[in-house]
């Protein structure tokens, strides 16, 4: 069952929001405190060079693993594009993804039976297949979750309120998870030690990925997809070679994508380090938590804020801004010494854009998928979607296979304290934490200002450009087929005069690209049906147009004024929806042409037959000039 409106409900976007949280807190515990678990406790036998060579070959394979996962990102997206089923595309994934995931990185959590003590080998045997069907099945749930963004409406300004939503929740999921993780080890620990024991992190692990699944599941439950006619494709990308044609030949996908790499690279590093830096360099590990607990704040502040920046920032603007602000809190870092205030202060002014920085991207990947339809004739949504969890879990992967051999490297295993650190070490540490990921984001900068053409304003273009075209490949058992050797008459929708689609200022009309029709400059704004038919599209966001199926399966989209998209609905009323059946002369949508006009905009109204090479016949009534009324007959289609 899916939807037929692309505004969410309350209740939609609170269970969206939850599978966000659970999202993030998932991905929290995967990248970021299993490696602590594994450097702290599973290998805690005694014998230092042992312990060292066993996380130096588990934390390889992590990194090996979960790259090599990584070349398989794009198939899984394409794979859930190819999903058909009454749920959707997405949200079965969701849900079985969701499912096996979370049981088995709870059992990698675990020290698998006390496997490792006795045959070292087959447990890392074991831990790499259970690892790899881990990394795999959450690539199915996270690709599902991200890119069910694009499913719920194709509005731009919708889609940002509803990830600001999501983020709020993914903001929370991962930042508590970095509050609670010790005092909830240590609170389930039987021995109360500063870092706990293994069942305390059996315990914590368990209710994260508990919670997860909860998430996961009500994802699946209480969200629909929106059924839009331009989200259908005649064919599905398939294959190796169409997979990577559709990603390679979306150039602005590409571009943010290789933007997002820079700065998701050195971010995973430095944010996988932060914890290492408070406890090795200043001294405090409990600062960590302080640190957390203030970000939680901070980074639901920074996403409330996004709408309202978006507003009067470019993305362009917004992007360098937040990845500078990012840089200078790498400085701070640099210059804190053990000053915990100081330290404190750069974790904040670090972590406070990165909601936004993933917001922008997220918002333009998402937008990407519109684009890449326009341009390549086809529609790749969670192919498209799958690119940016792609990068997030390639920067995990280079982060979970180097934090082990930094702490080594920089002397930071079971044992050590700030005070044994020497001094090259913590130059080491701070070149491997500060200034390469300060690189990168710089690089990040330059590419998005110089190559990122796609705007909010040029996606709306595009988004008026695929719906006017939405019935060009019409198909529907429904409509008879046999019925097109019965002629339909089309009345004017609106009174007005009379203009040929060759005088309408506007190429593709002009030119006969969006079909057979007519147009009308109006005298009112009273748009009626100019047939009996079905409804088969809406806009629900900007209300501008309205597509109509007859029932020799003639595909008519109305549409009221030439870039009019960009009024966002302001001036327009519509009185149908997707599926109603409706007769000639019910009214079916108002628009007020003075707020038209006063944009600047043409409000001359287009009707058009998209699927005009389906008919052989085409007879006008009227001709051109003339003044009709609402209601009047002007072409006959057979």
């Amino acid at each position: 069952m899916t939807k037929k409106k692309g505004v969410m409900t309350v209740k939609e976007q609170l269970a969206y929001s939850f599978g966000a949280y659970g999202n993030d807190s998932f991905y929290s515990l995967l990248s970021g405190y299993l490696i602590v678990f594994i450097t702290s406790h599973l290998f805690d036998s005694g014998n230092k060079a042992l312990d060292a060579k066993m996380i130096g070959l588990v934390t390889a394979i992590i990194m090996i693993l979960r790259i090599a996962e990584l070349f398989i990102d794009p198939f899984i997206g394409n794979w859930i594009d190819r999903t058909k089923t009454r749920w959707g595309h997405s949200r079965p994934w969701i849900v079985a993804g969701g499912t096996v995931s979370t049981l088995l990185l709870a059992a990698l959590f675990t020290p698998l039976g006390n496997l490792y003590q006795s045959n070292a080998m087959a447990y890392l045997v074991v831990f790499a297949i259970m690892y790899i069907t881990m990394d795999i099945f959450y690539s199915f749930k996270d690709v599902g979750f991200w890119s069910l963004l694009s499913s719920l409406t194709t509005n731009s300004e919708e889609r940002e309120k509803t990830a600001t939503f999501a983020r709020i929740g993914s903001a929370i999921g991962g930042s508590l998870v970095g509050v609670v993780v010790m005092p909830a080890v240590i609170f389930f620990s039987a021995t109360k030690t500063s870092t706990g024991d293994t069942r305390g992190w059996m315990i914590f692990a368990a209710i994260i990925c508990f919670l997860s699944l909860l998430s996961a599941w009500g994802v699946g439950i209480f969200n629909r997809e929106v059924d839009s006619d331009i989200r259908h494709n005649e064919k599905d990308t398939v294959g190796v070679i169409g997979v990577f044609k559709a990603v390679a030949k979306n150039d602005q996908l590409l571009w943010v994508a290789l933007a997002y790499l820079a700065y998701g690279i050195g971010n995973n590093i430095t944010n996988s380090l932060i914890i290492y830096f408070f406890t090795y360099i200043v001294g405090k590990a409990t600062a960590f938590s302080v640190l957390s607990t203030i970000n939680i704040f901070a980074g639901m502040a920074a996403t409330a804020l996004f709408p309202i920046l978006s507003k009067k920032f470019s993305r362009h603007q917004m992007f360098a801004g937040c990845l500078l602000v990012m840089v200078l809190g790498l400085g701070l870092f640099a210059f804190a010494g053990q000053s915990v205030a100081l330290s404190l202060a750069a974790g904040i002014i670090y972590a406070f854009p990165q909601q936004m920085v993933f917001l922008i991207v997220l918002m333009i990947i998402t937008d990407s998928v519109e684009y890449g339809q326009w341009k390549l004739g086809h529609r790749d949504e969670s192919l498209s979607l799958s690119i940016r969890p792609l990068i997030d879990k390639f920067g995990g992967a280079v982060s979970n296979g180097v934090v082990g051999q930094i702490a080594i490297i920089a002397g930071m295993t079971t044992g050590a304290t700030a005070a044994s650190i020497t001094a090259t070490q913590r130059m080491n540490f701070k070149l491997l934490m500060l200034a390469v990921p300060a690189a990168l984001m710089i690089i990040a900068i330059i590419i998005f200002l110089r190559k990122i053409t796609l705007t909010e304003e040029k996606h709306a273009q595009i988004v008026d450009e695929l719906e006017r075209t939405w019935g060009e490949n019409f198909k529907d058992e429904d409509d008879a087929a046999d019925s097109q050797t019965e002629a339909t008459t089309i009345t004017a929708p609106v009174s007005g005069k009379l203009v040929a689609l060759a005088n309408v200022n506007d190429e593709h009309y002009a030119k006969g690209e969006l079909g057979q029709g007519f147009a009308i400059k109006p005298s009112d704004g009273k748009v009626l049906a100019p047939f009996d038919g079905t409804v088969r599209l809406t806009f629900d966001d900007t209300r501008h147009a309205v597509g109509l199926v007859a029932e020799n399966g003639m595909a008519v989209l109305i549409h009221v004024g030439l870039g009019t998209v960009k009024l966002k609905g302001t001036g327009f009323v519509s009185y149908v929806n997707r599926g109603q059946a409706v007769k000639r002369g019910d009214e079916i949508l108002e628009f007020w042409q003075p707020t038209i006009q006063k944009a600047g905009l043409d409000d001359t109204v287009m009707v058009t037959v998209t699927n005009s090479d389906k008919f052989k016949e085409f007879k006008f009534i009227k001709t051109s000039g003339e003044v009709v009324d609402a209601g009047d007959e002007v072409l006959t289609v057979k």
